[in-house]
């Protein structure tokens, strides 16, 4: 299913039309195969079959196709088991992430005009030809959930299904650690930023003067769109800061904002183009720059403060509540944790961490504390930190004892697919089911397809 997911963009746009003798001047698609009342067209396959090729596989243009269909019967399977239950979704389910994939489309093939082109459709019709993709998909996700909903697996179940694995088929776990930080800001950063906008000034009255706004940003933008010309490409207000979006949606097209700030450090926005939701924009960005005698400052609070934790007069924690400027691990005590709200892990390994606080954390022992050091946080601005390394596992064999939750997880889908196998046997036997002449040498429809 997830390379259905990787598909649909190209699964549900452009399809190809056959025509009928002149006399009829009827147009009508190619079927592939029907499923209850779900029809697959010769176009989703092929569409599927160009998508694959383009990334790059090696397999047999017959077995890509003969895969690609499996997949699609498979699928419509389970959206005529939602027609069945009468399970509904709404466009609002998928808007999110209908946006999402259409600016990244429209990233990928450089322009919206580029992706028109590629489909030969407007932008509205690629949009409704996804949005009715991921419908789909949706519909899918709530059967298998339903089919799945009473499925619970026990320590025993995770334990035979561990013994089950050969021993030298079982995964290498990397190096994990836990840590905690305290981290500061650069003191007196008011005046560092009061340099910034003053350096985007002087730009501004540059562009004015009629200099290209996109030669300036490869010159002095602190972003990596620089070496585009500070182009950021077609995207959702949602997608921006609100204050960089405020800006840039008040711009009428080629015009230059008033500097911006944001998290980020400091903009100057230039509109570029706009289509519905879409804008478009390039942008010139200035981050705050540290002095020495700031970064020695800084230096030297934090080696204050992990001296006095060193001694045991001050609790690395409570150290944290006070000082720190860090705010997710401020709350817990340090304790770093990712910016991924959905999963709020706190054991990372070692490389994903940046590179100041890798070359720290690799030499401490459980319990130790860094000496202070310069880095940047998760948005790129200059920071201070000292991080403390709470807890690690070193790389090793999959096992019950350090990495249950990975092989319950493991468990839990190994039993989920069982299921769904099971289940697709049966509806196939109880569904009708039509397969044209142009797939029956396919192996996979000796499963049971065939009727």
């Amino acid at each position: 299913m997830k390379r259905r997911n990787r598909l649909g963009l190209l699964i549900a746009s452009g399809l190809m039309w056959i025509v009928l003798p002149a006399a009829s001047q009827t147009l009508v698609e190619s079927v592939a195969g029907i499923v209850g009342n779900e029809v697959i067209y010769l176009s989703d396959v092929e569409n599927a079959v160009l998508e694959i090729r383009r990334q790059g596989s090696k397999l047999p243009i017959d077995q890509i196709r003969c895969n690609s269909f499996h997949e699609l019967l498979t699928a419509k399977l389970f959206v005529d088991q939602a027609r069945l239950d009468s399970i509904q979704v709404t466009n609002d389910m998928v808007e999110s992430d209908l946006n999402m994939q259409i600016n990244n489309a429209i990233r990928q093939a450089g322009s919206e005009k580029a992706l028109e082109d590629y489909f030969k459709k407007s932008m509205v019709e690629i949009k409704m030809d996804i949005r009715k993709s991921m419908l789909e998909n949706q519909l899918v996700q709530e059967v298998q959930n339903n089919i799945a909903k009473n499925l619970a697996i026990t320590p025993s179940d995770v334990r035979r299904y561990f013994n089950s694995i050969p021993k030298d088929s079982l995964p290498v776990i990397p190096a994990r650690v836990q840590i905690s930080i305290i981290q500061i800001d650069p003191p007196d950063n008011e005046e560092n930023k009061a340099e910034a906008r003053q350096k985007l000034l002087d730009i501004r009255s540059q562009i004015l003067a009629g200099k290209p706004f996109n030669m300036l940003a490869i010159l002095y933008s602190e972003d990596g769109s620089a070496a585009n010309g500070g182009e950021i490409g077609y995207k959702m207000r949602g997608e921006l800061e609100k204050e960089y979006a405020d800006a840039a949606w008040s711009l009428s097209k080629n015009t230059v904002s008033k500097i911006v700030e944001t998290k980020y450090g400091f903009h100057l926005i230039q509109m570029i183009d706009r289509k519905g939701d879409l804008v478009n924009t390039r942008h010139i960005l200035i981050r705050p720059k540290v002095k020495p005698e700031q970064i020695q400052r800084a230096i030297s609070k934090l080696d204050s403060i992990a001296r006095q934790i060193r001694k045991d007069s001050l609790k690395f924690k409570d150290a944290a509540v006070r000082f720190s400027t860090h705010a997710d691990s401020r709350i817990n005590g340090g304790i770093f944790v990712s910016t991924n709200p959905s999963e709020r892990i706190t054991w990372f390994s070692l490389d994903e961490l940046n590179k100041e606080m890798y070359m720290k954390v690799r030499d401490l022992k459980p319990g130790e504390i860094s000496d202070p050091f310069q880095t940047t946080d998760e948005i790129g601005n200059t920071v201070f930190r000292i991080v403390k390394l709470d807890d690690e596992v070193p790389a090793h064999r999959a096992n019950l004892k350090d990495d249950y939750q990975f092989i319950y997880n493991a468990a839990m889908m190994s039993e989920r697919q069982k299921l769904y196998r099971d289940w697709i046997k049966k509806k196939i036997e109880t569904t009708y089911i039509k397969i044209s002449d142009e797939f029956k040498s396919c192996k996979f429809l000796e499963e049971g397809w065939l009727k």
